[in-house]
């Protein structure tokens, strides 16, 4: 039995090139009324508030998809609580499932948007206004 953490951790690169590619990978982002000012292309707006009520469908949505990133405006709290939340979830509904990767995007939305805030490839509904201090 493993005590580790049901999901892993990956920064930008590493799911750049499956972003807006739904059948490789989807993204959560569970930010809450900070959903404003942008996402990243295709994620899914899972807010953390409604998040225990909705997993369920979550897993049964992406049940085939090889990998589900979370993430909220810094994954601190909310993107991990929701990986571990949706990793249990999952064992429990589908514990014959095909194996996936469940991960955590270091940085959050926040780090995202920096790199990547004016690509349209990667980024929508981008309000750069919201993010310059």
């Amino acid at each position: 039995m493993s005590f580790g953490l049901p999901y892993k951790y990956v920064n930008d690169k590493e799911i750049l090139n499956h972003i807006g590619k739904p059948a490789e990978l989807t993204v959560v982002d569970v930010r809450d009324a900070d959903f404003l000012g942008g996402n990243i292309k295709g994620a899914k707006n899972v807010p953390s508030n409604d998040f225990l009520d909705s997993v369920h469908e979550l897993v049964k949505q992406n049940e085939s998809v090889p990998r589900v990133v979370f993430h909220c405006a810094l994954s601190q709290a909310r993107g991990p609580k929701a990986a571990r939340i949706y990793a249990e979830s999952r064992q429990e509904l589908l514990p014959d499932a095909k194996e996936q990767e469940i991960m955590v995007l270091r940085g959050g939305f926040t780090q995202f948007q920096a790199k990547y805030g004016t690509d349209k490839d990667l980024v929508e509904n981008y309000r750069k206004e919201l993010w310059e201090c």
